[in-house]
């Protein structure tokens, strides 16, 4: 049996037997429970073998903890709320050729199929039915009877439940506030209504006011302190601007700043304005009352601010580095004659930095040794520089007012006095740029009147929600510091839309609850889904909610019998064990969670625990439906199978950290599955007879005589223990890496050493009974990870049932010998050491002396250990105090050499060396080629070599 056969014909086999079978199916019973959830899919494109890292490990542990006695809940839903199906399918409508070009050939949608995608449900039903067919091609142990659609009626009462749950609580607010907006679709967006500038934040510039001809530039700043250092004014010669009417005064921006700040201010256009009549002008700086020049600057970014920048070169790297490219600049200032103004332009001091003199930028460009606008050092530079002028920065004395107090005490103060006597004024605008809508438009920010938001910035409800953190468990730990962050950085978020899929608002329903909002306790939901499929909706009032998941008493319209079978089964999942998400939904979602769980539910019921996922990368690339940079999951299921998938997925990084698919790897990945499946024929062979594993330790018993046999037993307890450790902790990595690798390297060195055994009637059943009891182990460590190829062979080889409820192995921890496993090393370590003196002596010898340490330097061992420490006075005053050793000189060289050794040697005891290396003797004569002679004492040592013997090390002498 070959990988490929199992591939054609095993996975759907077993995957039909699971179905028909209903062993995923999950009800509430006697046994401990285990509920997980993994953030369910936006189903607007095909599935990605990043996805199939997200859906994996959760499917891995649910089958891990399946197999260890619990009753395990693993559902999956379809996340259709928002907008990104809807800009999806008037793209189609208006035959966008790049998204054409993307369905059909990324996604590979039919040409029959992509005429119906003008309709965005019908986008929905399309691929959540795909996605179905992908998990299950995987051999995910789903259960598939708690599916649904978040546009589902049913969800749709329990998500104005929960809403409604939230305004009561005073958690749910309207108001005004910045948003990322698409013009196109004339709707708020979130992150995943976006083709790019995911993660983006909206930040709030303040806008400065620079006079001119009666009318004002106003360039937008982070940094409204460093006013008082302005030489100049930039402006882009090749961009467009306009005058516009801003409530009364005149401004000049750019035609690109006018569509996003239009969104957030009453702006009437004036006139277009030709930039370059402006080069070389003056501007008043109406807060210190200095004239500045305008100078040319194509560094100037139109969509960026105003389109205006000004110029503070003694503390910001960019601007002193473009005053020193313009000032080399002999035909640009020629040609606006500006040699003399520019001449003219000396950097000022504001802030006071320890470790820097008068002008830190220009300190820092000649330290990084930045050479010029296009240097990628300029841009550290910048960070560096900002990032410590806020954080340890203080006024320069000589600024009025404001001289002597920290930067970051002054910053807003200066913003909010400079707009208060008209001198400023704010907007908001994106930390970076692109923001593309699905939809394909740019977005801008909005001030949305009238939208609803929740109230995280409530800080009773961000208490509580830390209080819930501190006793969840987050793997890794480290994220924990993230979600602390997030908990204290978020402000209101809007939780509404005016266009989309989804649940609209019950009290305003001209608004739609957007998609991060409806995803955040949906997973109690799933408890009791599977009844809700079948129920009217109507029925499903407030207080049916209540009722079931807080034991509310109200007017249930639901019959007694059925709402208490739906409130125990509830009652019997809940809380939720561990949450599976991405890393980069930190941020949003996954805290989202925790705040709206804390809110609704009684402290008994909220998550135990939280996995945060790395991100997926294609050939060292970042995979991009939208750039054509994915392999289909369906596509790489029909090139390997669904186990080698599984295989490479769970083998190549730990679940939180970045995964790389590599077709290179993954057939190398794909040989190793071979080899498993080929082991198992092995063994059969070797049996002499039919093998039934599930008859292995029934059997009248062979105890293993050998050490060699007792060692690989050893070996395979020790991987039971460090796979079983490696998922408890989600580390599917080092499962795969102890459960497969190891254990092969474990056997290939069993296999080696008993190559002249294999047919010896002594030691032939020993032989058979070992390998027995590792495949018979091997198989159930391997289900998790490849369940189809080892029901296969559970079946084949005489196993019960479904090897998916099989037990787990558990180990022995007697069997696990560190006095067995530490005398293999020792033959191990003492082939190779003889093989390297061959090579140095480029001989080879007829016969090696062995010479083993004396009893006194295993005792000084012993002390070595009870000292703890590489302590040489220590280890050898106890030495002498205990008379080890008639020679003191000896033990004091022997002392200064243990010193270091020690560090590096797992010291487990006292061994029989003789009769270790005795047991082995034909095995070494016949790795090295030569007789081997071990010596108890060193009557004979032609070269004094005993001396060099210490424990675990025997001294060797060539003949």
């Amino acid at each position: 049996m070959t990988v490929i056969l199992l591939k054609k014909n095993v996975e759907s086999k077993w995957q039909k037997k699971w179905d028909e079978s209903k062993i995923f199916q999950s009800n509430p019973d006697d046994r401990e429970k285990l509920f997980l959830t993994v953030a369910y899919p936006y189903p607007s494109g095909a599935m990605h073998i990043g996805h199939g890292r997200t859906y994996t490990v959760p499917d891995v542990y649910a089958r891990f903890k399946r197999m260890q006695g619990h009753n395990v809940l693993f559902p999956m839903a379809w996340h259709v709320t928002g907008a990104p199906v809807i800009g999806i399918a008037k793209r189609i409508q208006r035959q966008d050729p790049w998204t054409l070009d993307i369905y059909k050939n990324i996604h590979k949608v039919p040409e029959e199929e992509l005429e119906q995608f003008i309709d965005p449900e019908y986008i929905v039903k399309y691929f959540s039915s795909e996605y179905h067919d992908v998990m299950n091609h995987m051999g995910y142990s789903i259960d598939w009877r708690r599916e649904f659609k978040t546009t589902d009626p049913s969800y749709q009462k329990f998500i104005e439940w929960q809403i409604r749950q939230l305004k009561d609580k005073g958690l749910v607010r309207r108001g005004a506030h910045p948003v990322k907006y698409c013009g196109e679709c004339e709707n708020p967006v979130g992150d995943h209504d976006l083709l790019e500038g995911e993660g983006v934040s909206i930040n709030e510039l303040t806008l400065l006011k620079f006079e001119i001809d009666g009318f004002y530039l106003v360039p937008a700043t982070f940094r409204p302190e460093t006013i008082y250092g302005t030489t100049n004014l930039w402006l882009n010669p090749e961009a467009h601007y306009l005058k516009v009417n801003a409530d009364g005064e005149k401004w000049l921006i750019s035609a690109e700043a006018y569509d996003n700040i239009s969104q957030q201010k009453n702006l009437e256009i004036i006139e277009e304005v030709d930039p370059k009549p402006l080069v070389g002008q003056m501007v008043k700086n109406i807060v210190t009352g200095e004239e500045h020049p305008i100078l040319p600057a194509s560094f100037v970014d139109p969509e960026y601010g105003s389109g205006v920048v000004f110029s503070v070169p003694g503390h910001a790297p960019a601007d002193y580095i473009a005053l020193n490219d313009l000032k080399n600049n002999s035909e640009l200032l020629k040609e606006y004659g500006l040699e003399e103004i520019v001449k003219k332009i000396k950097p000022i001091n504001v802030i006071t930095l320890k470790g820097y003199g008068e002008f830190p930028a220009q300190e820092l460009i000649e330290k990084l040794g930045v050479k010029n606008q296009e240097d990628p050092k300029l841009q550290e530079a910048t960070n560096e520089l900002y990032k410590q002028e806020h954080g340890v920065g203080i006024m320069s004395e000589s600024i009025p007012n404001y001289g002597g107090h920290k930067v970051s005490f002054v910053r807003d103060k200066i913003s909010s006095k400079l707009r208060e006597v008209d001198q400023a004024s704010i907007m908001y605008d994106f930390a970076e740029r692109p923001v593309i809508c699905r939809c394909g438009n740019r977005c801008m920010v909005k001030i949305m009147e009238d939208q609803w938001f929740m109230k995280y910035s409530d800080e009773n409800w961000k208490k509580e929600t830390r209080t819930a953190l501190e006793k969840m468990k987050m793997v890794p730990e480290e994220v924990r510091a993230n979600f602390n962050y997030y908990i204290g950085w978020l402000h209101d978020w809007a939780c509404s839309r005016r266009i989309g899929l989804g649940t609209k608002i019950p009290w305003d329903p001209q608004w739609i609850i957007e998609p991060l909002t409806d995803s955040s306790i949906y997973m109690s939901y799933y408890t009791i889904a599977k009844y809700l499929r079948e129920m009217n909706p109507d029925h499903l009032n407030d207080e049916f909610f209540s009722k079931v998941f807080l034991n509310k008493e109200g007017d249930v319209k639901v019959e007694e019998n059925l709402l208490n079978k739906i409130k125990d089964e509830f009652n019997y999942w809940y809380p939720l064990d561990w949450r599976l998400s991405a890393k980069d939904l930190i941020g949003n979602h996954l805290t989202f969670h925790i705040f709206h769980h804390t809110a609704i539910f009684p402290e008994e019921k909220r998550p135990k625990g939280i996995v945060v996922f790395g991100m997926g990368l294609l050939e060292g690339h970042k995979m991009s439906s939208s750039k054509g940079n994915v392999v289909l999951l369906s596509d790489a299921i029909k090139n390997h199978g669904a186990d080698v998938v599984r295989l490479f997925l769970m083998s190549s990084a730990e679940p939180w950290q970045d995964f790389d698919w590599r077709e290179k790897e993954v057939k190398g990945t794909k040989r190793r599955l071979e080899w498993f499946v080929e082991f198992a024929e092995r063994v059969k062979n070797i049996h002499h007879g039919p093998l039934y594993i599930n008859e292995v330790g029934t059997e009248s018993e062979v105890v293993p005589k050998s050490f060699i046999s007792k060692w690989m037993l050893g070996q395979l307890n020790l991987r039971i223990k460090d796979t079983t450790e490696a998922l408890e902790g989600f580390q599917t990595r080092k499962g795969v890496q102890d459960s497969l690798f190891l254990l092969k390297k474990d056997l290939d060195h069993y296999f080696h050493r008993i190559k002249d055994y294999m047919d010896d009637e002594e030691y032939n059943p020993e032989i058979s009974m070992v390998l027995a009891t590792v495949l018979e182990a091997w198989i159930r460590l391997m289900t998790p990870f490849t369940p189809h190829t080892s029901e296969e062979l559970w079946e084949k080889y005489g196993g019960e049932g479904f090897v998916s409820e099989a037990p787990w192995p558990t180990y022995d921890p007697d069997l696990i010998n560190e006095k067995i496993q530490k005398s293999e090393e020792i033959i191990q370590g003492l082939v190779r050491d003889i093989f390297e003196i061959k090579k140095i002596l480029d001989m080879d010898p007829e016969k090696i002396h062995i010479y083993l340490a004396p009893t006194w330097k295993w005792n000084v061992f012993d002390i070595a250990r009870d000292v703890g420490r590489p302590d040489i006075g220590q280890i050898m005053g106890k030495s002498l105090k205990n008379n080890v050793h008639d020679d003191k000189k000896e033990i004091a060289e022997f002392a200064k050499k243990i010193s270091r050794e020690m560090t590096r040697i797992n010291y487990v005891g006292h061994l029989n060396e003789y009769k270790i290396l005795s047991d082995a003797q034909d095995y070494i004569s016949g790795e090295v080629g030569a007789e081997i002679i071990i010596h108890k004492d060193a009557n004979y040592d032609p070269e004094g070599k005993s001396r060099a013997a210490i424990p675990y090390k025997p001294a060797i002498f060539v003949e």
